[in-house]
């Protein structure tokens, strides 16, 4: 069993959204097996932006869809979007 990197795109409800405090969010929400290897910032429109999440995971089945489903459950969080995922 080999691990997964995968790349999320992190939508906020708004633009009022305090990115920074939601990427702690994200860490502490994460499964275990989750290694957050790095985060950034991507404008999309209107003063909105994108928070980007690069991941390392296990091969394992349903990790995915597990650590997918914790952000979506954090407060101020509107949508995920798995934008690669590929094997090690």
């Amino acid at each position: 069993m080999g691990n997964v990197i995968m790349k999320l795109r992190v939508m906020p409800e708004d633009v009022e959204v305090d990115l920074e405090a939601l990427k702690e969010k994200i860490e502490a929400a994460k499964p275990e097996e989750v290694d957050i290897r790095d985060t950034g910032i991507k404008p999309i429109a209107f003063g909105l932006k994108a928070l980007l999440i690069a991941a390392v995971m296990p091969d394992k089945e349903g990790l995915t869809d597990k650590f997918v489903e914790s952000i979506k459950g954090i407060e101020g969080v509107a949508n995920v979007e798995i934008e690669s995922e590929e094997l090690l």
